[in-house]
């Protein structure tokens, strides 16, 4: 069967009920539904906006080439991933990933593994601004983001 996939990149906030809704209607044979929005924190107060910078068309790319990667290890009936990129205030909608599966497993592990790779390896980069109008700085990957897409890494050989 044919995984129905929406990637998109865009600088425009998105609906996540709507991206949702279009994974499921007609669809009789969708028993779970996962989805998750990740959204612009303040960091306290101390953060006005944060600023996401990619590469077109690689980021694309890259977002299909992991969507493919989870399709290929669990049985996914849809998979739409959308991430923002531009200036983004606290407490609006940065990504959203949504997975359709026949079982919950399959549908929240593939969406689990599609937020590890695009908290650690998807070209995007990150820039704080801050509320008290000072420089901000990029965001480093964190360490624990590294852990958590390790342990989907497959052996080698």
């Amino acid at each position: 069967m044919t995984v129905t996939r929406t990637i998109r990149v865009q600088p425009q906030a998105f609906d996540a009920g709507h991206a949702a809704a279009a994974l499921t209607v007609g669809r009789t044979d969708v028993g779970a539904l996962v989805s998750f929005v990740g959204l612009c924190r303040d960091e306290a107060g101390r953060l006005a906006a944060l600023e996401l910078e990619h590469y077109p068309g690689m980021a694309e790319a890259e977002l299909e080439r992991i969507a493919a990667e989870a399709e290929s290890r669990w049985p996914l009936l849809g998979l739409t991933v959308v991430h923002r990129y531009g200036k983004i205030a606290p407490g609006e909608p940065i990504v959203l990933v949504a997975a359709t599966s026949a079982h919950r497993a399959a549908a929240f592990a593939a969406a689990e593994f599609i937020m590890d790779f695009l908290k650690s390896r998807a070209p995007f980069w990150k820039k704080e601004h801050r509320a008290d109008g000072t420089a901000g700085a990029w965001v480093e990957a964190k360490d624990a983001d590294e852990q958590a897409l390790a342990r989907w890494q497959r052996p080698q050989g």
